[in-house]
């Protein structure tokens, strides 16, 4: 595991009694079946705080349980907006995205490199219900170093067993690690309603390995730009719900 914790997922949000008209006819061209999960992406936009106000995402995640959305306010005063979800949501929801934020950067993180399931654990339970933990890193401005970390990854299940084996014995459920350049996003998923920091200390538990593989990942990550001094895996909280604003009664 790459040194990697973080804080429980956002739980699902209400259902927003009213929202503003323009947000509403915003929302029209999205409002489709939902699709059934399959393969995961990730999308995140970076702008200035004024230019990327989050109500169009949140509005967003109020329509579509199956889009996790999460916000990272850097010490560069940059927000970033992320949002988690099925491939083909995303790229359903993309065009509308880019309409809605147009001074954005847009960044896709297409597919993961690094794919953990419960599949390679000999209780291959899953839960019926997930929490996400959402980090990002950045990988060092070294192409060798960088190559190096990929090759760790692509061999990790025959050469270093004893990861996966820690994560099955944490109850991870899923992880994947997408990459965009140097930069990084760590899905962990987790049963629903329980809490990494009670169960990522069993990925070690009598399995000094693990700690093994966690020294030598350090060489190869930092923090991205705009995270705090000595800070690698920055955590993206969730992007809270939607409040509808109480309507101003009419005085007669």
């Amino acid at each position: 595991m790459n040194d990697d914790t973080a804080h429980p997922a956002r739980t699902t949000s209400r259902k927003v009694a009213s929202l503003p008209a323009a947000l509403l006819l915003w929302l029209l061209p999205l409002l489709a079946p939902a699709q059934a999960r399959g393969p995961m992406s990730i999308v995140e936009l970076t702008d200035f705080d004024k230019r990327l106000q989050p109500a169009k995402l949140q509005a967003l995640g109020q329509r579509y349980p199956d889009v996790d959305l999460r916000r990272w306010r850097d010490a560069n005063h940059l927000t970033h907006l992320v949002a988690y979800a099925p491939k083909a949501r995303l790229l359903e929801l993309l065009p509308a995205l880019k309409q809605a934020y147009p001074t954005a950067r847009v960044k896709e993180y297409a597919a993961p490199f690094y794919r953990f399931e419960r599949s390679r654990c000999a209780d291959k339970t899953t839960a019926k219900q997930w929490d996400n933990i959402i980090l990002t890193a950045s990988l060092v401005a070294d192409t060798a170093r960088q190559n190096e970390y990929l090759r760790y990854h692509a061999t990790q299940f025959e050469q270093w067993p004893e990861v996966s084996n820690g994560f099955c014995n944490a109850s991870f459920q899923q992880l994947l690690v997408f990459r965009r350049g140097r930069e990084l996003m760590l899905v962990i998923s987790i049963p629903k309603g329980q809490s990494l920091d009670a169960l990522n200390p069993k990925t070690t538990e009598n399995n000094p390995r693990v700690d093994e593989w966690n020294q030598r990942m350090r060489q190869y990550q930092e923090g991205r730009n705009g995270a705090k001094p000595g800070e690698v895996w920055v955590f993206l909280p969730p992007l809270p719900p939607l409040v509808a604003k109480p309507k101003t009664p009419v005085r007669k």
